[in-house]
């Protein structure tokens, strides 16, 4: 089993995304603890898993419908 561990900053350079929106935004929302990443020994280290990240960055995404509620029980698609 070989994956390739990247640390936040490694990712960063990969993606081309600042370390401060990965660990913000991206972590816990996107990268799911146990899939895109890892932290050995129950520590504070964090590791991402390049194999995984790539996945998802590669995946097709389908973004909702925007649907905004009207008077009457009527639907605006925004």
């Amino acid at each position: 089993m070989s994956k390739t561990l990247l640390t936040t900053k490694d990712l960063s350079t990969k993606i081309q995304f600042s370390s401060g929106y990965i660990n913000r935004v991206l972590r816990d929302t996107v990268f799911l603890e146990g899939i895109h990443y890892i932290r050995p020994f129950g520590g504070r280290k964090i590791f991402y898993i390049w194999e995984a990240i790539e996945k998802e960055l590669f995946s097709h995404t389908v973004r909702p419908r925007q649907l905004i509620p009207m008077a009457a029980g009527r639907l605006c698609h925004g």
